[in-house]
C-alpha cells in the first residue's frame, strides 16, 4: 500500500480520488488513486503541462468512461 503523504481527496457525483505527491522516483510526479477501485497512476510533470495545453475537445474519449473504466466490469460479473 502506497502512503497518502500530503493528499487530498476529490469528489463529485461522478468520482473520488485521491491526490498526492509522490517524491519517491527520480523527480517528483502527482499521485492519483480512484478510491473506488483502488487503481493508481502517476503522473510527471511533462505529462501534467500536455494536459494543462489540452482542450475540454482534446480529452472527450479519454473522459467517457464506456471506452476505458467500465469494460471489465462486465467481464467480472460473468467470471
Amino acid at each position: 500500500m502506497i502512503p497518502l503523504r500530503e493528499s487530498m481527496i476529490l469528489k463529485n457525483e461522478f468520482a473520488i480520488v485521491a491526490v498526492a505527491l509522490d517524491r519517491s522516483a527520480n523527480g517528483d510526479r502527482l499521485m492519483l488513486k480512484d478510491i473506488r477501485t483502488g487503481k493508481i497512476s502517476y503522473f510527471d510533470p511533462l505529462e501534467l503541462e500536455s494536459l494543462v495545453w489540452s482542450s475540454h475537445k482534446d480529452l472527450t474519449d479519454l473522459l467517457d468512461p464506456s471506452k476505458t473504466r467500465w469494460i471489465h466490469e462486465v467481464d467480472d460479473l460473468e467470471s
